[in-house]
């Protein structure tokens, strides 16, 4: 099928309450992108107790927020878990950083004390700590059966834990702590959804990341995307990191 076109839909989660960190970037860099090959794109903002169907749109994206955000969106977002799971086993691409990563999981296990729940929609779970995890981070991911470098910025308490020796992380780390500087993995990757805790934002210094929600979204409406793209100044940006990093 022709992309030119074509019309999608990104579905962003809560800007109001997770918007930490700058990562709106991330759906300006998508929409652009996708703008550059002739695709138009909407980003069609979700708040809390906002219905819509998750089959009508092409990709969902959520960023971090507080503890006392990541509270409320719980109690929105589970009410349309299983809705959610069924469109991620069914393919739906789906971009979730830092704190949305975290909900993903059973629980979150604060350093004072308290527990939050979680999504439950994966075998993990996150246990914060006082010092935090911060700087820039470089790691190695596969994605569509091709290794790919990814760099991005890290800045997280919560340490979280893959308990599933099935689930596979975003990447392996090269430099940097990852989920919880202990394992060498990095973020969660299933199917078409993506968790991590890189920022910066993500997708702008990794054109290969962003490219691959794209062609995902355009495989499902059976759009082929063809058009390659002049990626000189992501790829500068992106081996900048890697410089600092000694890679």
């Amino acid at each position: 099928m022709n992309s030119a076109n074509e019309h999608f839909v990104i579905a962003h989660m809560y800007p109001d309450l997770m918007n930490l960190y700058g990562d709106w970037g991330n759906l300006i860099c998508i929409k652009r992108r996708m703008e550059w090959r002739g695709l138009t794109c909407e980003i069609r903002s979700i708040g809390l107790e906002q219905s819509f169907q998750m089959k009508d749109v092409d990709m969902i994206f959520m960023g971090g927020g507080s503890d006392r955000e990541q509270n409320l969106v719980y109690h929105d977002l589970i009410q349309k878990s299983d809705e959610l799971m069924n469109e991620v086993d069914d393919g739906l691409p789906v971009l979730c950083v830092c704190g949305a990563y975290q909900l993903l999981g059973k629980e979150y296990r604060a350093y004072d004390g308290t527990i939050m729940k979680g999504l439950g929609l994966f075998d993990l779970y996150t246990i914060g700590e006082k010092d935090r995890l911060i700087g820039n981070i470089a790691i190695e991911s596969e994605l569509d059966e091709d290794k790919a470098s990814v760099v991005g910025f890290e800045n997280h308490g919560g340490r979280t834990y893959l308990d599933d020796a099935e689930l596979s992380p975003f990447g392996s780390v090269l430099r940097g702590y990852g989920n919880n500087g202990k394992d060498g993995g990095e973020g969660l990757h299933y199917r078409n959804l993506i968790g991590t805790y890189l920022h910066g934002p993500l997708l702008p210094k990794n054109p290969v990341v962003a490219d691959y929600f794209i062609r995902n979204m355009a495989k499902r409406k059976g759009v082929i995307i063809q058009q390659e793209l002049d990626d000189q100044i992501e790829n500068f940006a992106h081996q900048q990191v890697k410089e600092k990093l000694g890679l």
